[in-house]
């Protein structure tokens, strides 16, 4: 394995892009969630990428257009699509010998995904997609949890030993604990618009799609309050956050991603 750095074309800005080469004849193409660069948070997208190439298969990461090494203007995860596709050229490209490629994003870079209707990707892994709308106030404000991921939430704390503690000594604010009960109590809320979208980008799509879900995380826990709850796609690890920085569920991540290249 060999880690090779190239630049690519979008439109009038030149891409930076990373290749980890490996024999398989299947790729990863591993997509940036927020603004973050390539090498992901604390170089967990490179150490990954890694692990996926020792494994047998190519990797290829990217900064789209404004991020990092990349030029041109950031225009958010929604404006992403020439991006990604792009990338997904520059990959077949410097690997002429693969014939198939996945494509990966957590978080907001899932979305991107299914907004694009997969960008050309033979099979798509999307992790705890993001479904958060923004407040119609205009201030940047998140729209309220959903009742479902608050009761995810309040079920989740019940089950930790710590948050009971805090709870029968009087580490928690009772005024506060009230009104997320409250909360809890409505009925399942519809799909935001964001979330539809995203539904009809992939509604036509005919590659394989698995859906990984972080059990910890709240966007995860936002995304099943919105998606069909009889989505056989769907995959989760309990107890991961959203980076699947535990032991356990890295390991789960890595298994997940490989199997997925292997029957592509």
């Amino acid at each position: 394995m060999s880690r090779l750095h190239l630049a690519f074309g979008c439109g009038q800005s030149m891409l930076a892009g990373t290749l980890d080469t490996a024999p398989a004849k299947t790729g990863l193409l591993l997509v940036s969630g927020g603004n973050e660069l390539r090498s992901g948070a604390f170089s967990g997208q490179a150490q990954m990428a890694a692990r996926i190439a020792k494994a047998g298969f190519p990797v290829f990461r990217f900064d789209r257009r404004g991020i990092g090494d990349s030029e041109g203007e950031n225009r958010g995860f929604e404006a992403s699509t020439k991006d990604i596709r792009a990338a997904l050229d520059a990959f077949r490209a410097i690997a002429p010998a693969i014939e198939k490629v996945v494509g990966l994003g957590n978080c907001d870079a899932a979305s991107a995904l299914m907004l694009a209707g997969g960008a050309g990707c033979d099979g798509l892994i999307l992790s705890n997609p993001w479904t958060i709308e923004q407040a119609a106030d205009g201030a940047g404000n998140e729209s309220p949890l959903p009742p479902e991921a608050i009761r995810a939430r309040y079920l989740a704390k019940l089950k930790n030993p710590r948050e009971l503690w805090r709870l029968v000594s009087g580490g928690v604010n009772l005024r506060k604990l009230a009104g997320g009960i409250l909360g809890s109590v409505g009925k399942g809320s519809a799909p935001s618009g964001l979330a539809g979208r995203m539904a009809g980008g992939i509604a036509g799509y005919d590659g394989p799609v698995r859906f990984l879900l972080a059990g910890a995380d709240r966007t995860a826990q936002i995304f099943t309050a919105s998606w069909p709850s009889d989505d056989d796609r769907v995959m989760s690890c309990d107890g991961a956050s959203h980076a699947f920085v535990e032991d356990h569920a890295r390991k789960w991540y890595d298994m997940q991603i490989l199997d997925a290249l292997r029957s592509v």
